[in-house]
């Protein structure tokens, strides 16, 4: 039997690399998102190509949507081993112009989610033996621009979630890391300018791929030993010291 992933937000950008490198790893992955075009679409993508994927229709800011994800995910699979909380909002707002409503819907997509999935899904792996869960951040819980206060509170919060989750569910053989992407281009990559590949150390802006990667590498068993951690993939650019000549 094939292991299960669920990877939410995963009906396009950094999601959909998730979920095919997932698929084209021998796991059977449940697409979750609220994007029902895009997200059929790749799911029946993937199966066009042998591989095992379902579309499950999810709104993650929704608790009763959450516990519907995990209740078909058993149904179509019969058990969770890994889950990649990666649906997100990217909206900026000027902060005298940020509403509570707005605030809290970034903050339950963004963060809340993240800790009602992984506690619905620890259920389903403790029967399992244990699973591994890796939330999608960002570096912005570390830096900002203007008007990103609701975004990077819900970053760092998932930073703190992590650490937490890794404690809390260790007697569970569950593991909790965290990844924080830096530039990652989704789509027109070719429209990107020589400056932006050359201000990163690593001398090119990132690519859902190395998101990807860095996904299959935290959840592999044999890498069990990394834990509560936060793996920062931004070309080197929190690293770079900037002045001003």
């Amino acid at each position: 039997m094939n292991k299960t992933a669920i990877i939410t937000g995963s009906a396009n950008g950094i999601g959909r690399a998730i979920a095919t490198a997932f698929a084209e790893n021998e796991y059977s992955v449940v697409i979750a998102d609220i994007d029902v075009t895009h997200g059929r679409a790749i799911s029946e993508s993937l199966n066009n190509d042998n591989l095992i994927a379902e579309f499950v229709e999810c709104d993650v800011s929704d608790p009763a949507s959450i516990k519907n994800l995990v209740k078909k995910t058993i149904q179509l699979f019969g058990r969770i081993d890994v889950v990649i909380n990666n649906a997100g909002l990217s909206e900026f707002t000027q902060p005298n112009e940020l509403t509570v409503e707005d605030w809290d819907r970034v903050i339950n997509t963004n963060l809340r989610s993240s800790f009602l999935l992984t506690r619905e899904a620890a259920k389903e792996m403790k029967s399992n033996g244990g699973g591994s869960v890796v939330n999608i951040a960002s570096t912005r819980a570390m830096m900002s621009e203007p008007n990103s206060e609701a975004y990077a509170a819900s970053k760092g919060g998932l930073l703190a979630l992590t650490h937490a989750m890794s404690i809390s569910y260790a007697e569970d053989n569950i593991n909790v890391n965290c990844i924080s992407p830096g530039w990652i281009k989704t789509e027109n990559y070719d429209d990107l300018r020589d400056i932006d590949h050359e201000q990163h150390p690593s001398k090119r802006v990132g690519k859902p791929e190395d998101i990807a990667r860095a996904c299959l590498f935290l959840t592999k068993p044999d890498n069990d030993f990394i834990n509560g951690e936060n793996l920062v993939i931004d070309g080197g650019m929190t690293r770079k010291m900037i002045y001003e000549h």
